[in-house]
């Protein structure tokens, strides 16, 4: 009896994983709540199969490539990126994958930009980022109530002396550096959010 009892439960899992998994629609539509608006029509779409795959599920015609909101996380949270980030962003998934941990994507990339094997944008590239939690967020409609968007610019290898701008957060709204000194150097902007 248990051993037809654990693959009828692994069945129902892998079911109910894939039935979490929003429409290629709702994918597009979420995912594209980051990008700019004068972007968001030719936009690369990156997302989940039914079965929770990461497929592409739209191709691009522009510079913007957008990540659809994971399904297997409550909250909601979608990006889009310059294209010039693409080889960072790509490396990253793969050791994501592979099981490292955040320290250790940081390290493995560092090494790997300092050496050459892996390609960073030359010239400031834009990260956008719209989040909202579970409950402001309707994964089967694609609706979003109180959602919050930010922005970050990659410059890699920028610091706090070469660009002016403080290591910490100040003012709401105002940017600062994140990674200086690293080839994750970013300008965060984070405008105030709404009570």
């Amino acid at each position: 009896m248990k051993i037809l009892f654990i693959p009828t439960v692994l069945f129902l899992v892998i079911t109910a994983a894939a039935q979490t998994v929003p429409s290629t629609e709702v994918q597009i539509k979420t995912a594209l709540l980051a990008a700019p608006e004068e972007s968001r029509d030719k936009a690369m779409v990156y997302g989940y199969s039914p079965k929770g795959e990461f497929v592409v599920l739209r191709k691009g015609e522009n510079e913007m490539v957008c990540l659809a909101d994971d399904p297997a996380q409550p909250d909601l949270s979608v990006s889009c990126y310059h294209k010039s980030l693409e080889p960072f962003m790509i490396r990253g998934r793969e050791l994501k994958k592979a099981g490292k941990t955040f320290q250790e994507v940081f390290e493995i990339r560092e090494q790997e930009v300092k050496s050459g094997k892996l390609q960073m944008n030359n010239q400031p590239a834009t990260l956008f980022v719209y989040t909202a939690p579970a409950d402001k967020f309707n994964p089967a409609t694609g609706e979003v109530k109180e959602g919050y968007a930010r922005s970050v610019i990659y410059i890699p290898f920028a610091t706090a002396e070469s660009t002016g701008l403080p290591t910490k957060p100040g003012a709401p709204g105002m940017p600062w550096i994140m990674n200086p000194g690293t080839h994750r150097a970013h300008i965060m902007i984070d405008p105030p959010k709404k009570n």
